[in-house]
């Protein structure tokens, strides 16, 4: 049974930051990509952060690019993601997708 579980999330300041982690189980985690996914209210869930396999692929929406960084470690079946200058508009609720599944979510408010 696959199983993602985020955690990492909370409250911060306009330009603080949080790193999210999301811990995989149920499947070969160093065989397949990473996604992050974020939905914020009112609006559809957006593509955030992608990477490899091997985690030397990355790629980021232009919203954050600069400002996150997503990485994983093989060994721990987790994924990360770092955020820093945080801003108000990244407030959402941040999801972990992979293996063709979702993980329930960490809620990131960013206000001052």
């Amino acid at each position: 049974q696959v199983q993602l579980v985020e955690s990492g999330g909370g409250w911060a300041q306009p330009g603080g930051s949080l790193r999210l982690s999301c811990a995989a189980s149920g499947f070969t985690f160093s065989s397949y990509s990473m996604n992050w996914y974020r939905q914020a209210p009112r609006k559809e869930r957006e593509l955030v952060a992608v990477i490899g396999s091997s985690g030397k692929s990355t790629h980021y929406a232009d919203s954050v690019k600069g400002r996150f960084t997503i990485s994983r470690d093989n060994a721990k079946n987790t994924v990360y993601l770092q955020m820093n200058s945080l801003k108000p508009e990244d407030t959402a609720v941040y999801y972990c997708w992979g293996f063709g599944s979702w993980g329930q979510g960490t809620e990131v408010i960013v206000s001052s």
